[in-house]
Formats: C-alpha cells, sequence, structure tokens
C-alpha cells in the first residue's frame, strides 16, 4: 500500500494535499518536474505516445491535468481525470515525498540546468498578467538573488534548495523501476532518442509509420507554433502565450554571470546534493 506523503508543499497556486484524494489506475504517469524545466515538452511526448498522432483530441491541459494547481477546482480536475479513459498521464510541480508513489504508476522527473531553469523563470514572470508590487529587477540583479536565497525548499519551490531538493529526492529514487529520470538537455541533443527511450520504459509500442511524425510534433519549434492548445495556463494569465515556448536553449544563464558568480553558484550547488547528481545534472 502506498505510504502517506510525509510533507505537505503549499504555495498560492498549488497545495501537494489533493494527491491524498486522488485515486489511481494501472498504468498512470505522473510528470513531476520543477517550473521551467521541461514539463510541457514532457506532457506532449506523453500525449503523442499514448494518442499516437500529432493530431490530438484536446488541447494538452485537458488531456494531462495539473492535478495541485488551485486554480482549478479539486473537483473538476478529479471528475476530468475519472472522465478519461485513454492512459492518464498527469502534471505537477511537487516533489516526490509530497505525493502518493503508487507502484502503479510511472514517476517521470525532469532535470534541467538550475541556472538556465531561472533565467526562464524569470522570463514567465515577465510575461505574466498577475499584479505585481513592484517590477522585476533587471535578470542579472534578480539570478544572483536567485542564487544566494537561503531558506526551506518547502517555502520557495523555485528557489535554489526547492530545484535542488527536488532532484535530489528523485535522485536517490532512481533505481526504483517505477521512477525516470529525463535530462532536459538529452531531450535537446536527442529528442528521437529520448523519446523512443520513454516509449519502452511505458510499455508504449509505437506504429513505425507514425514515429518521424511524433517526432517532429515534439520538436520545440513545433510546440511554439501550437502554443494557445499546449501551454497549461488558461487565457488571461499571459500576456503573450508563445512566449511560453521562448528559446529551449542551454547554457543562457551561465552568460549572465561573471566568473567568480558562476564558481560561487557551482560551491553553493555542489553543498546541496550528491557529486554524482551535480555531475549528471551540469554535464
Amino acid at each position: 500500500m502506498p505510504g502517506v506523503p510525509p510533507i505537505r508543499y503549499q504555495s498560492a497556486d498549488e497545495d501537494s494535499a489533493r494527491w491524498l484524494d486522488f485515486t489511481f489506475r494501472p498504468g498512470d504517469i505522473v510528470i513531476s518536474t520543477r517550473s521551467k524545466s521541461g514539463t510541457t515538452w514532457v506532457q506532449m511526448i506523453c500525449a503523442l505516445l499514448i494518442f499516437q498522432t500529432p493530431d490530438l483530441p484536446a488541447p494538452l491541459a485537458d488531456l494531462s491535468p495539473w492535478l495541485d494547481w488551485l486554480i482549478t477546482p479539486a473537483d473538476v480536475v478529479f471528475t476530468r481525470l475519472d472522465a478519461q479513459e485513454h492512459r492518464r498521464f498527469i502534471k505537477t510541480h511537487t516533489p516526490l515525498d509530497g505525493i502518493v508513489v503508487d507502484p502503479r504508476a510511472t514517476y517521470i522527473v525532469v532535470a534541467r540546468d538550475p541556472l538556465d531553469a531561472a533565467v526562464s523563470l524569470y522570463h514567465q514572470s515577465a510575461n505574466m498578467n498577475r499584479d505585481r508590487p513592484a517590477a522585476l529587477p533587471p535578470l542579472h540583479e534578480w539570478l544572483c538573488s536567485w542564487i544566494d536565497w537561503e531558506g526551506s525548499p518547502q517555502e520557495q519551490m523555485d528557489s535554489l534548495p526547492g530545484v535542488m531538493w527536488h532532484l535530489s529526492d528523485a535522485w536517490a529514487r532512481r533505481d526504483q523501476a517505477n521512477i525516470v529520470l529525463v535530462h532536459y538537455d538529452d531531450l535537446l541533443g536527442d529528442l528521437n532518442g529520448q523519446m523512443q527511450r520513454l516509449a519502452d520504459l511505458l510499455g508504449i509500442a509505437v506504429d513505425n509509420d507514425m514515429w518521424d511524425q511524433l517526432v517532429h510534433a515534439a520538436r520545440f519549434d513545433q510546440m511554439r507554433a501550437q502554443a494557445s492548445r499546449a501551454i497549461p495556463t488558461p487565457g488571461g494569465i499571459l500576456k503573450d502565450q508563445s512566449r511560453f515556448f521562448r528559446q529551449g536553449t542551454s547554457g543562457e544563464g551561465r552568460q549572465v554571470l561573471s566568473h567568480d558568480e558562476v564558481t560561487r553558484y557551482r560551491n553553493r550547488v555542489n553543498g546541496m546534493a550528491p557529486p554524482e547528481l551535480v555531475t549528471w545534472l551540469q554535464r
């Protein structure tokens, strides 16, 4: 029997306690990532593998609900998931220690260089229509503050401590049969191979005649072109939906910082995670 998650993650937008009320089915897929680390990309890949067509039957957010997002009432999310007859694939930004890890489900945790994810998070914040007490500071100033912030991962899940805790927890579970780690840079470098790896791990056989079309539909530029059906937010939250898929590259975070600032960042990361994880994460 799955255990009760020992940690409850809460923010103004999310509450991991919703997982306690979710009823799993055999074959469920849970996509657990930090913000701007490839969540929507892996959701799209799962959708393409499950439906085996680039012409998805509904917007991605309807096919793959964000379970712990408070903007959508819990009963709406659960009703939608209960009604789904296809293999379900569910989004969360909660670390694995805050959700129910059920042996019938597969958990995909996506990792990205934290600096690059932070830069993407900064630009997404600038693209949101929410009321803010003050304008965002310049990127360099904001990123240095992000590197130096000290506090609990539960307090700010997208902080550097929050990102490293999410990944460290998944890394410690990587030998479990139903835990899968995916690196953002591997998707960039070998989308075909990574999609095949996920298909194999999920036990999904894909029609060879459709394979090239599915890989093409999962490309970053194709998702940007279909932003209105791929982004995970309702209309009105983002100023420009296409900017949700901004660049999809790696290395931008280090370009913003000086040599000494990069060194300070690396020293902080080295103190937060096992060396093997740091090497894998920042290769």
